[in-house]
């Protein structure tokens, strides 16, 4: 038996002695009858009102039974007898013949004595110190075992009983299937690798944006393989104690062993993983020897061992570069955005078990979700059912996932938010043009919808299909900035004023100029040369610093080329939104109307 289930059986065996211990004595103790006194007793002797007397072991309490049937109680205190206490009240043994009364004596028993006042009230205070006693000795020996236990792996093992995921759950990563199929068949036939004595990389790491489905991918690993599947994360190694995660990394390995052939997956792996001594707060001991033990680990695996590790990062650049040598993490597996085709599939797949009606376009949703990850798909189909439900559909319509790709690129239109006439006509006109150029333009972007109706902290938005073609263009460029201009240029033409509405065209503007002439090499002046040198956060796309390696000179000629490109689309631009006035106006004056033009209305409008 447990030892301790013994220990908590004890401890209430002792508290159900000292309850009853009380409860006998408040029982025995019973004052419901009344007390009377030994004076009182013998005149009722005399009266002949007494049938029995009945005196307890210890002498003091006494019991009488009247002829009536009542019974009352009364209290000796000398050390006479109750005869000679009595016969000083003129009660003598004749008396008591005469009368018919009987007088017991009670022989003490063991319970009796057990349970007497004297020894309750020593007795519940030995219970009670026992008890605490082995309350305390028993959290002790909790607080010892969650010491040794501070130690232990918090890895979660999934096994082929529970439900799996498999590659058929996992969508737009064709390559990185392809890739960890290998592994799938080196879990399941390891020997016939082993007979052509190949060896198996011992260690994946899945790199790639955040939402892009590393973790997913893991899982289906382990579903396709029907192998334990140990999950954790990086920071779960971590403790204030010096040595703790490698204690854990320890524990992990033969937990692992143990279940051999298995899959170990370390999410967010950077949290241990990163370079020694490196940043601004020098080493961290905890830490690196984590790290240490996690080499040593993988160093140590046996080649009759099918234990197989897969980490994922969105921070490769910081991983220490042991941990990526050759033997230990010597594969990656690229897990990029989705392109179309791949969005197509993640749409598909995250429809599964939903009412989708028939008329839903997923190729025209996935082309209107450029940039969109495996998470950010599932995040808009979800929304575009809590859409359909609030709206009390039987079905989910191509609108409702329309306007959940909306609230999920920008947020929820707000119908709510008052503007003038004034300012609703200005921006119209605004969002007129940008839509107006990229039609007129050959190059330009495919407008997908223009609306007036404020979302986030937009006052209307304009936009656009995404042209899946990873390579740019000098006349896509080119294009890019002319549309971006076509709000601010068609403010100055209808107004004759210019707002504050055009401060993030001209942002972006302004970077797809200078990344053309610094990064691109698109520039007539400044010949075929990268200026500057960028440092990056890898897949976040995030500058951290720019490092300058060009003399003042070469800046100046940096921007007088920005300069022109951008004065030479504002020109174009400007002559293209004079000559096609009359299209701009009927564009805004609709949007005026309608506030909304999707992609097919916006399209008949202008063929018209």
């Amino acid at each position: 038996m447990n030892s301790s289930l013994i220990t908590r059986i004890l401890i209430y065996a002792l508290i159900a002695v000292a309850v009853g211990s009380i409860a006998w004595s408040v029982i025995n103790s019973d004052t419901s009858s009344t007390d009377v006194p030994i004076s009182q007793i013998a005149q009722e002797i005399m009266d002949g009102n007494i049938q029995k007397i009945q005196v307890d072991a210890s002498g003091q309490n006494i019991t009488i039974d009247y002829q009536n049937g009542t019974r009352k109680r009364s209290l000796k205190s000398s050390a006479s007898s109750l005869e000679e206490v009595l016969a000083t009240y003129g009660v003598t043994g004749q008396t008591l013949n005469d009368n018919n009364v009987i007088v017991t004596y009670t022989q003490p028993g063991f319970l009796a004595n057990l349970f007497s006042s004297s020894f309750l009230l020593f007795l519940f205070p030995v219970v009670l110190m026992i008890g605490l006693f082995l309350f305390m000795t028993r959290q002790s020996q909790g607080a010892g075992n969650q010491a040794m236990a501070f130690g232990k792996s918090k890895a979660k093992m999934v096994t082929s009983d529970t439900p799996t995921v498999t590659f058929d759950d996992v969508a737009g990563a064709q390559e990185a299937k392809e890739e960890l199929q290998e592994v799938v068949h080196f879990l399941k036939e390891p020997e016939k690798y082993v007979n052509f004595g190949a060896r198996i990389p011992r260690g994946l790491l899945m790199v790639g944006p955040p939402g892009t489905g590393k973790t997913l991918i893991a899982k289906a690993v382990a579903g396709e393989a029907a192998v334990p599947f140990f999950q954790l994360s990086g920071s779960e190694f971590v403790e204030m104690f010096v040595g703790v995660g490698a204690s854990r990394v320890r524990d992990l390995f033969e937990q692992a062993k143990r279940h051999s052939p298995c899959i170990i997956f370390i999410d967010e792996i950077d949290a241990v993983g990163r370079q020694r001594g490196a940043g601004l707060g020098g080493s961290h001991d905890e830490r690196e020897q984590t790290l240490n033990q996690i080499l040593v680990e993988m160093d140590g695996f046996d080649t009759d061992e099918t234990i197989i590790m897969i980490a994922a990062t969105n921070r490769p650049d910081i991983l220490d570069p042991a941990l990526l040598r050759p033997g230990r993490f010597d594969r990656r597996v690229i897990m990029d955005r989705p392109d179309v085709g791949g969005r197509e599939e993640i749409f598909y797949v995250h429809m599964r078990g939903k009412p989708i009606a028939k008329e839903v376009d997923v190729p025209v949703l996935a082309r209107a979700t450029p940039g969109f990850t495996g998470a950010d798909i599932e995040n808009a189909v979800n929304e575009a059912a809590l859409l359909s439900a609030r709206r009390d559909l039987n079905e989910v319509s191509m609108k409702e996932l329309q306007d959940a790709i909306e609230r999920v690129q920008l947020g929820p239109e707000r119908r709510s938010r008052i503007i003038t006439p004034e300012e609703k006509e200005l921006v119209a006109y605004h969002e007129a043009g940008h839509a107006l150029i990229a039609w007129l333009l050959p190059e330009g972007p495919e407008v997908r919808k223009v609306t007036v109706i404020p979302r986030g902290m937009a006052g209307g938005v304009t936009w656009f299909l995404a042209d899946e073609n990873q390579l740019m263009t000098t006349k896509k460029f080119k294009a890019q900035i002319a549309t971006a201009l076509g709000g601010r240029v068609a403010e100055e033409i209808i107004f004759g004023d210019v707002t504050t509405g055009a401060s993030g065209d001209l942002q972006s503007i302004t970077q797809a100029a200078k990344s053309m002439v610094t990064q691109y090499g698109m520039s007539e002046g400044l010949g075929l040369r990268v200026y500057g040198a960028r440092q990056e956060m890898v897949f976040l796309g995030r500058e951290i610093s720019e490092q300058r390696d060009y003399s003042d000179a070469i800046a100046e000629k940096i921007d007088l080329e920005v300069n022109e490109i951008i004065a030479t689309e504002y020109a174009r631009v400007t002559q293209l939104m004079t000559d096609n006035r009359d299209k701009l106006e009927l564009i805004a004056n609709t949007l005026l109307e309608v506030e909304t033009l999707d992609m097919k209305a916006f399209s008949d409008l202008l063929e018209e």
